[in-house]
């Protein structure tokens, strides 16, 4: 540790997460891409509305590598309080699930699933879409947009892309859409993750208050930070 520190002085880079990709997996992503770029213009990149659900719960998340306990050099552990040593979480805290829609045109407002409803291809069709995104994209956008969505089951259904190649005026399917790819939706990417962290910036109590947290914050998003 000595010389690592002291005599080598070597600079300390952090590991980010990413997908552990497969030999396949690198050449649909490869393949798609290419076939993306040539289907849309970088003139169309602004009429896509990038989508996405993630789910919220009362208990913030832990940044592990942050959750840490500081004490005077000549205090041992055993003699620091037990309830400051341990990291503790309410068991089935309560939680939200939120749909958002968002591009260089606008973004639609909190999406809401219900507590209990599993969001499958029925429910993601016939409440996500054709009641709640679709009609708040059009009301953005009027019919001049271009829909994504990633390839979860629920989103590559069959009747699910027969219905948006119905309802929307040009979509990005799931034989388009690169597999693995979070890092080309800045929903994934960039815009929950923001959003999420706004959102614990102090305890929530209950999931009652949850809701409105989140109603509060997204309603400052600012488009900037879209684009």
């Amino acid at each position: 540790m000595r010389i690592i520190h002291s005599d080598l002085q070597p600079k300390c880079l952090k590991k980010r997460c990413a997908q552990q990709l497969t030999a396949a997996n690198r050449l649909a992503r490869l393949t798609r891409s290419k076939q993306l770029l040539r289907n849309f213009s970088s003139g169309e990149v602004d009429f896509i509305f990038f989508s996405d659900e993630k789910v919220f719960s009362v208990a913030p998340p832990v940044k592990l590598q942050n959750d840490r306990v500081y004490a005077p050099i000549s205090v041992k552990k055993r003699d620091i309080a037990t309830k400051r040593l341990l990291r503790t979480r309410s068991t089935f805290s309560k939680s939200i699930m939120v749909s958002v829609a968002v591009s260089k045109l606008g973004f639609t407002d909190l999406i809401f699933v219900e507590p209990g409803v599993k969001v499958n291809g029925a429910c993601y069709r016939d409440v996500l879409l054709q009641k709640e995104m679709l009609p708040a994209i059009r009301s953005i956008a009027g019919e001049v947009f271009i829909f994504q969505q990633d390839s979860v089951p629920a989103h590559r259904a069959q009747d699910t892309v027969a219905l948006l190649a119905h309802e929307t005026p040009r979509f990005i399917g799931p034989d388009l859409w690169p597999p693995n790819s979070p890092d080309l939706n800045p929903v994934d990417y960039k815009i929950l993750g923001y959003f999420q962290k706004q959102v614990y910036r102090s305890p929530i109590v209950d999931v009652t208050a949850l809701k409105q947290r989140l109603v509060e914050v997204w309603s400052t998003m600012k488009q900037r930070v879209i684009d």
